[in-house]
């Protein structure tokens, strides 16, 4: 094998596998001499790559963790496992799946050949997933688009549509995606409106970058944090809700089975606890995430957190006894 970098992203390509190779194994493999092996090993080197070489008659071979991340290269079946991974927790804004997992999906969907990205589809189309109900799903392309704009730093289109119906075409500058843990939200100046805006991303449909460049605004933050413009902007989209509620179950257990956007619940004894924090979620999600706890429970306040909850507790016991009679 005489063509150089092809024959240097060959053996890169075996060190990656999580063994040790002997250089006379590689040069066999490659088809060149060991003292080309060592000089490519050297090549590698210089390019920031960490192989590690082992003492001995024999000697090998290996590639080890270093203080960057190197480029991987993948086979058609670990590029095919990692996007479809990457689709479906970016698709359901799983707690801990954020933006960052997001660039890397458009990052590999992008350099994908035509033949793999049909088998990531094709997957995805025949897996059913069970998720816990936390959040609306959305088309993984969706958030590939958004963070590919975002990244690019270009306009992007799309069609929107308000919490009470209402269509709407906009153009923008997408500043960040940001997930709650139930949510994926976009942060972007709206061009039309002159001003920053939050947009829930299961709401958006066909979007398309424009090819239009755009310098960075200033996001009216500090630090230009995001994440901080979307707690301000829930805040004042709805009332906040300050929930004081006592659990008949250890904290761990109860721990378990809330989300954390909720916060943290403090021990009262060996077999309760209680949670005390204030969200600015609906009511009626709220209600749901406590009932889904699956312990007895009894909630102090907010008033009208405990009046729906008895509402819904007498809708379903009269649902019960409909489907005994």
């Amino acid at each position: 094998m005489t063509d150089t970098p092809a024959r240097l992203l060959n053996l890169l390509s075996l060190l990656q596998t999580p063994r040790e190779w002997p250089g006379s194994e590689l040069a066999e493999r490659l088809d060149v001499s060991p003292r080309t092996i060592r000089r490519d090993i050297d090549r590698l080197r210089d390019l920031g790559y960490p192989v590690e070489a082992s003492r001995g008659s024999i000697g090998g071979y290996r590639l080890v963790a270093g203080s960057a991340m190197p480029p991987l290269l993948l086979d058609d079946e670990e590029a095919v496992a990692i996007a479809v991974g990457l689709r479906a927790g970016a698709g359901h804004a799983i707690e801990g799946v954020d933006e960052a997992s997001v660039r890397a999906l458009a990052k590999l969907e992008q350099v994908l050949p035509s033949r793999l990205r049909q088998r990531v589809s094709s997957l995805q189309r025949a897996t059913v997933p069970l998720t816990r109900g936390d959040g609306s799903t959305i088309d993984p392309r969706t958030l590939t688009v958004i963070a590919s704009a975002a990244t690019g730093r270009e306009r992007l289109r799309f069609g929107y549509r308000a919490g009470d119906g209402t269509a709407s075409k906009r153009q923008v500058e997408p500043y960040r995606l940001v997930s709650t843990g139930s949510r994926w939200y976009l942060v972007a100046y709206d061009m039309d409106r002159e001003d920053w805006r939050t947009f829930r991303v299961d709401r958006v449909n066909e979007p398309f970058a424009t090819g239009a460049r755009f310098t960075p605004r200033e996001l009216p933050t500090e630090n230009g944090d995001a994440a901080e413009f979307i707690a301000r902007s829930m805040t004042r989209m709805q009332p906040e809700l300050r929930i004081d509620v006592s659990f008949r179950a250890p904290a761990d257990f109860v721990t378990a089975r809330l989300p954390a956007i909720l916060g943290a619940v403090e021990p009262t004894g060996a077999g309760s606890c209680r949670l005390r924090t204030v969200t600015s979620d609906s009511l009626e999600w709220v209600a749901l995430r406590l009932a889904l706890v699956d312990c007895e429970f009894e909630a102090h306040g907010p008033p009208r957190l405990v009046e729906y909850l008895s509402g819904l507790g007498a809708r379903l016991t009269r649902a019960s006894s409909a489907g005994s009679g």
